[in-house]
């Protein structure tokens, strides 16, 4: 967010759109994002210690992990030496070493928390009103589903669900709770609003008609066979597991490169995840759902094929390199590769690797990442949208917390539900679907199955192991 601090007001909104206009905004937008901000500032109501946010948190450590970032980002939310707008009372972790360096980081910061080691506790509590999941895939759907009938408000992590089928149980399960949902893809909010201006661009017509968008998400690492090896100390490896099927837990160091099933190399294994389709393409897929207008659609037809993954049992299994190419009823096309083509000589610099490249009529083209934004044309960014331009989004938020916490208290939607973080990520499964099958498939982006095509159909949902159910 933000944030004034001790500055005047002219020194803050000087800071502010020099920090804006050096990650590569225009003025005019910039001016935007700080009026925004300001009109927020003005519009806040105080509030009082009962209305509070109680947030527990699944899935913590205290190193570099999502959670973490997710903690501090809600962190940001409070004011010194006024009631806080939110406190951690809960924190879960099926590994023990986790669960206590998570308490003893929140600790410092003035937070006692509960820990649990099993969700379901967690989400019994009443001290708990909306819960930050930051767990592995397979995990995703069972702990918010699980959390709206609780009554809880949910932030959840991208990818969504691990797969299609889970991800319309958590829609149903949120239109009959009625629970906010925000799904974890920050790019529509953060990064100085680069992503949203560059959709903005592009719906506002500027490019003319799209013809193709390209997501460049990068490559998934290879592992060769991992040693078999004792399960650590304090991590329940079979809850770890849940519902996916009973395996060794696999382990070995190789220099300084630590390789496993578990933890965040679990991204790299198709029981877990789906590599970097869904782990980079939740965000930019994502995007190019948001600049066709494809929210709660999708395209027609998939294309993948890529390098063949390993073979060898207990090896890393998703597909190393891939292109899977998406079609649109439009006739627009958009590409997810794994390579970055770093040498494109249509951008000033010839470095840009992952990131969102958008391209129109008459040789015109947009590119977007976290760090830049460029144009053919640079007039395209430099002038203001016109002024009958129709908002994507009802605010300009700059934190994607606290539009979640701002919806938990107007109960409205926040800026990527759960039904638009489905939509996406069903993108990025029907492109595995697609790769790990290497065809063609026709796809009914409403009806949600593929069209004359059993085998594809039947990778739109998996057997969960017993105990586990998905029930809404």
């Amino acid at each position: 967010m933000l944030k004034r601090g001790s500055l005047s007001r002219r020194g803050f909104l000087q800071r502010s759109l020099a920090g804006l206009t050096a990650a590569g905004l225009p003025v005019w937008y910039a001016h935007e994002l700080i009026a925004a901000e300001e009109k927020k500032e003005a519009e806040k109501k105080p509030r009082d210690a009962n209305s509070r946010l109680n947030v527990g948190i699944i899935g913590i450590d205290n190193k570099v992990r999502r959670s973490v970032a997710l903690y501090h980002e809600a962190r940001k939310l409070n004011s010194p030496g006024k009631n806080d707008v939110v406190t951690f009372t809960s924190l879960c972790d099926v590994d023990a070493s986790h669960l206590k360096n998570g308490q003893e980081m929140l600790k410092k910061d003035g937070f006692e928390t509960k820990g649990y080691a099993d969700y379901r506790e967690l989400l019994q509590s009443k001290d708990v009103d909306a819960v930050l999941i930051a767990v592995p895939d397979q995990w995703h759907a069972l702990i918010a589903v699980e959390a709206m009938k609780r009554g809880k408000d949910v932030y959840g992590e991208k990818p969504l669900t691990l797969t299609i089928d889970e991800g319309k149980k958590m829609v149903a399960a949120q239109k009959k709770t009625n629970r906010v949902f925000q799904t974890g893809s920050q790019q529509r909010t953060e990064m100085g609003g680069k992503f949203r201006l560059a959709v903005e661009v592009v719906r506002a017509g500027r490019l003319g008609k799209v013809g193709r968008i390209e997501c460049r998400i990068g490559a998934n690492p290879k592992s060769g066979p991992i040693a078999k090896a004792p399960v650590p100390e304090g991590l329940n490896w079979d809850m770890w597991l849940g519902p996916c099927p009973k395996v060794d837990y696999l382990f070995e160091t190789r220099g300084k490169q630590d390789f496993t099933n578990c933890h965040y190399e679990y991204r790299w294994w198709y029981e877990y995840s789906g590599g970097k389709m869904t782990d980079w393409g939740a965000h930019h897929l994502d995007i190019a759902q948001w600049a066709l207008d494809m929210d709660g659609n999708g395209p027609v037809e998939v294309e993948g094929h890529g390098e063949e993954p390993a073979k060898e049992p207990n090896a890393y299994n998703c597909h190393p390199t891939f292109e899977v190419t998406y079609t649109y009823a439009s006739g627009a096309k958009v590409v997810a590769v794994s390579h970055d083509q770093k040498k494109d000589k249509r951008f000033t610099d010839n470095k840009y690797g992952n990131g969102v490249i958008i391209e129109g009529e008459g040789g015109k083209w947009l590119f977007v990442s976290r760090s830049t934004i460029e144009a053919s044309d640079p007039k395209m960014l430099s002038e203001p949208l016109p002024k009958d331009f129709k908002p994507l989004y009802p605010t300009r938020p700059v934190s994607h917390m606290a539009n979640f916490v701002e919806c938990v208290h107007s109960r409205e939607l926040p800026i990527c539900p759960v039904t638009v973080g489905h939509s996406s990520v069903v993108v990025c499964h029907i492109g595995t679907i697609a790769t790990r099958l290497g065809k063609k498939l026709r796809w009914d982006p409403l009806k949600q199955e593929f069209l004359g095509d059993a085998e594809a159909n039947k990778m739109l949902s998996r057997e969960m192991r017993s105990p586990w159910k998905l029930e809404v």
